[in-house]
């Protein structure tokens, strides 16, 4: 945030703390829901990072130890997130919800700030208000406050990093720390070395160097157990084939190949999508366009990642940003709203529900299309960013 853009902020505190009540009453419903839900259904992944932090308290095996009925949900994301679960597993139950349900829209106020400023400058603070709303309500973003999921946090983190002018930390030092809470941001690092930011880079691999290392000195059994043998078992994350797995791999996966002519299939497309999009990621950055190069580097840890649950697709809220722009083109206005719609919609479940109703000659392929639909989706985005934008910002 600029020195006028703080300025501005101060001089309408007033209007912003009626946005603060506006988008609370606006979203208390989704809110309401996830959080009085059954105890063993309510936050299932918030419940699964303090476990991992209550097992280090305790002096247990991290990776062996599994949520109670009927969730039996195992740690699956790397040691030091288990060191930084520590504070959740030292709060309540019900505080932790709270806080952390806090935290999520906070970094979905982050994410949506930086995503939009170029359309706000003007606007602030009512359209905000407005865009807070409509993005909390994406499906992917839903889907962060059903399950008290990370992803939006690790989404703000990478953009901040990659988008923030003058920042006060280390350029790299975010991607590099959510990298090793996660691994998935590690695509940035890809991004990095293509792009030559070479400070950046080696910023972002110190970071999750020490960071992945750390744990070996302080925990060294969890973290020998994670490297070596639970990272290497994906169905840790559950069914690989589940319609929430909307990566290149997940969609391959549903079709029922045989595994080899699967895996084949899977390596020729990750090669040729992951070049296509961080190739326009490249493009991006050197037209000094960092919210198009943040947004298709998200899609790819989305598309290339063997698993990539719907609520990943939290990038979705970058990538309405940069088809936003500075908002004076209607064209990109409409389809940004297109966009929005389509992600909002339980699209992968209509295919679910189309499948089961087994009308022949229809239900099967049309089915297993829009059970894929999040997946494509973000195929079509990747080309949207790559190929439609630069022209539409040529048209302009």
């Amino acid at each position: 945030m600029t020195s006028g853009e703080v300025r501005v902020v101060r001089r309408q505190w007033w209007a912003w703390a009626v946005v603060v009540l506006v988008v609370a009453a606006a979203v208390a419903p989704l809110v309401v829901v996830w959080l009085t839900n059954p105890d063993d259904q309510r936050l299932v992944d918030l419940d699964v990072y303090r476990t991992g932090g209550q097992m280090l308290l305790e002096g247990r095996p991290v990776y062996d130890y599994v949520t109670p009925a009927p969730q039996l949900l195992p740690f699956t994301y790397p040691p030091v997130a288990a060191m930084l679960a520590v504070a959740l597993a030292e709060m309540s139950w019900g505080t932790a919800q709270w806080v952390w349900t806090a935290g999520i829209f906070a970094a979905l106020a982050v994410t949506v700030w930086l995503s939009f400023r170029q359309a706000l400058r003007k606007y602030v603070p009512w359209v905000f208000a407005l865009l807070m709303v409509a993005c909390t309500y994406l499906m992917p973003i839903r889907d962060q406050v059903r399950f008290g999921q990370v992803d939006i946090l690790l989404v703000a983190l990478c953009l901040a990093d990659c988008v923030v002018k003058r920042p006060w930390w280390p350029r790299g030092f975010l991607i590099g720390l959510a990298t090793a809470v996660k691994l998935t941001p590690g695509v940035f690092l890809i991004h990095l070395l293509v792009t030559r930011q070479w400070r950046t880079f080696f910023m972002a691999a110190f970071t999750t160097a020490v960071l992945t290392l750390l744990p070996f000195a302080a925990i060294p059994r969890d973290a020998s157990q994670f490297w070596f043998s639970a990272l290497l078992d994906p169905e840790r994350l559950g069914s690989n084939k589940a319609t929430t797995n909307q990566s290149i791999r997940g969609m391959l996966m549903r079709l029922y190949l045989p595994e080899t002519a699967t895996v084949a299939i899977w390596l020729v497309i990750v090669a040729v999508v992951g070049w296509y999009g961080f190739r326009g990621a490249r493009e991006a950055y050197r037209a000094n366009d960092q919210l198009t190069a943040v947004a298709l580097v998200g899609l790819m840890a989305v598309l290339l990642s063997p698993v990539a649950w719907i609520h990943h697709l939290a990038w979705v809220v970058v990538v309405l940003g940069a088809i936003v722009g500075d908002g004076r083109d209607p064209v990109r206005l409409r389809v940004a709203a297109g966009v929005w719609l389509y992600y909002v919609l339980p699209i992968p479940w209509w295919g679910v529900s189309l499948k089961a109703a087994d009308i022949p000659g229809v239900s099967l392929v049309l089915g297993k299309i829009v059970q894929n639909g999040f997946g494509l989706g973000a195929l079509v985005l990747v080309w949207l960013l790559v190929s439609w934008l630069p022209k539409r910002r040529q048209i302009a």
